[in-house]
């Protein structure tokens, strides 16, 4: 399915409970409300370093997730039933953001998951720069 006109967001903290975030994805409920992304705050991520998600759902980790699976406080699925061709992950330096752009013949949309933990400027500054360097 190509990107649609209007795109449908779930956003939600589960805390790093991962009964609340099971309960969340496995069921069908967010398909069958057609939410096309999901953005998670502290998410339950498993032993692997990966989210266990259900097979309707393609997980994207912030940019250094890799590197330290751990520290990663933002995450997104985008419902499988939308093509990869509409949309790319973007770079980001950090653990608590997540980004994505989706790009059709109506322009190009850019989704910003952001965990802001409060205790620093840290997160704002670095949105500051992203955004000065990518206007």
């Amino acid at each position: 399915m190509a990107v649609k006109n209007r795109i449908s967001i779930w956003q939600q903290n589960v805390n790093k409970s991962p009964a609340c975030q099971d309960d969340l994805l496995s069921s069908n409920k967010l398909t069958s409300m057609n939410i096309d992304v999901i953005a998670l705050q502290e998410p339950a991520i498993a032993f692997t370093g990966h989210l266990i998600a259900a097979r309707d759902w393609i997980s994207i980790y912030p940019t250094p997730h890799l590197n330290r699976p751990e520290k990663s406080r933002s995450l997104m699925l985008i419902n499988a039933q939308i093509s990869t061709d509409s949309w790319n992950q973007l770079d980001f330096p950090s653990s608590d953001i997540t980004v994505i752009q989706f790009n059709s013949a109506w322009g190009k949309l850019t989704i910003f998951n952001i965990y802001n933990d409060g205790e620093s400027n840290n997160t704002i500054n670095l949105l500051t720069k992203y955004h000065s360097d990518n206007c």
